[in-house]
């Protein structure tokens, strides 16, 4: 986990410093367009942000094995949350092999920033399941990339963006479509379908010079199966 004592002072005075005018926390922060007051608020910011942590829920101490969750602090005094997150993924019983954590100071008037990321990057299949906890199916998460002509290691402005209404067709083992649906605002649908083999397919989306391919997808009972569809901007 990344270590909070080092830096937060520090946020606490960039905070109280931007207030009098003579320091911001970020140069080119997000804006969200209503004001944040809550903890559900800010991690709702920090999702908007990036799409594929849609369906991460709260740290669980009690519970064993849990690869994906959030920690939300406030900052004393200045009315903003702390968010800290983490996906981790190879024997999480075990305590996972590998993970990676992000942490983000989200203000009051909903400015999102990015303090700290670390680790290996996310296998598509470790990203929390869209709105599968429980549920039988599959849960789409479409992205689009490369977003910058040069990308730089860990620019979050080069970060791979939602794709919205992408057409998804779910089709069984005998090819016969089984599902169809379309991506929301954050490029993420939860197909259910019963437990069985299938395959998803990505349909063309207007603007986007590649679509990516088909992908096999093998349900359980209880389990929402993860498929994360890149679509090619064509930018380079």
């Amino acid at each position: 986990m990344i270590e909070r004592r080092r830096w937060l002072p520090i946020l606490v005075l960039a905070l109280v410093l931007a207030g009098c005018g003579s320091a911001t926390i970020s140069p080119t922060p997000t804006i969200a367009p209503a004001p944040v007051t809550t903890p559900e608020e800010a991690v709702a910011r920090v999702i908007a942000q990036e799409p594929r942590l849609t369906g991460i829920g709260p740290r669980d101490l009690g519970l064993i094995g849990q690869s994906s969750w959030y920690e939300v602090m406030p900052a004393s005094g200045v009315g903003a949350f702390v968010v800290t997150v983490r996906v981790g993924w190879g024997d999480c019983p075990a305590g996972c092999i590998n993970e990676h954590s992000w942490t983000y100071a989200v203000l009051p008037d909903g400015t999102v920033d990015l303090q700290s990321e670390g680790g290996p990057a996310v296998p598509a299949d470790a990203w929390p399941a869209p709105g599968g906890a429980g549920r039988t199916g599959i849960s789409i998460v479409a992205t689009a990339g490369p977003t910058c002509p040069v990308e730089q290691p860990g620019d979050p402005a080069c970060q791979p963006r939602p794709v919205a209404g992408a057409v998804v067709v779910v089709r069984d083992a005998a090819g016969t479509e089984a599902a169809r649906a379309e991506t929301d605002a954050n490029g993420t649908v939860f197909i259910d379908v019963p437990a069985g083999e299938y395959v998803v397919e990505a349909q063309p989306v207007d603007g986007m010079m590649g679509t990516p391919a088909p992908t096999d997808a093998t349900v359980a009972d209880g389990v929402g199966t993860l498929v994360a569809l890149g679509y090619d901007t064509g930018i380079r």
